[in-house]
């Protein structure tokens, strides 16, 4: 096994100008289910509720429900998946149908491209949007092979994405053949 991709006999005409992978972790989907599972029984509560114990615990139990359902729905639906694509000027990551949380790196504060053919979520504290002092930030949805770039900054960008060797040869490709002292701005 690798521990990077090879450049070697990568014609630059070979790699594609743009090029974007995805990364999908369907544990999610059970997640979001319960999730919804939580919003129901809250919704089941406020409508059918035989209680006789008083209105402050059944509207606690209701409010309670709800919110716990929602933080699960919407906190996992937001990373059942990222999209990474890699153009000429920068790497953008979105997360999620709704694509947020995203990230948009301009290729000018890239200093490197690495692949990782094992990022594990317990690397970095679990799966989502995480960001370690000392390590930098990482979108993480599932284990296995992911992009690492070293910044500018002195911190690193870790995403876990498929096909992660190609995205590597294509960012260094773009480093090697930028202009000296473009600056690229980004968002």
């Amino acid at each position: 096994m690798r521990d990077h991709p090879s450049d070697e006999g990568q014609a630059a005409g070979s790699l594609p100008p743009i090029w974007t992978g995805r990364a999908t972790n369907h544990i999610q989907w059970a997640l979001a289910a319960a999730g919804a599972g939580c919003m129901a029984l809250g919704i089941e509560l406020a409508v059918d509720s035989p209680w006789t114990s008083g209105t402050v615990p059944l509207l606690m139990s209701v409010i309670g429900c709800v919110a716990a359902g929602l933080l699960m729905l919407f906190g996992t639906i937001a990373f059942v998946h990222v999209t990474v694509t890699v153009d000429r000027d920068a790497v953008e990551v979105r997360c999620g149908h709704m694509g947020v949380p995203r990230r948009r790196i301009p290729l000018a504060s890239v200093v490197a491209a690495d692949f990782d053919p094992r990022v594990t979520p317990c690397q970095w504290g679990g799966w989502g949007c995480r960001w370690h002092p000392e390590k930098g930030t990482a979108f993480i949805v599932r284990r296995g092979e992911g992009v690492v770039l070293a910044l500018d900054d002195g911190k690193t960008f870790t995403v876990t994405v498929d096909d992660a060797e190609t995205a590597v040869r294509i960012i260094r490709d773009h480093l090697r053949t930028a202009p000296a002292g473009s600056t690229t701005t980004g968002v």
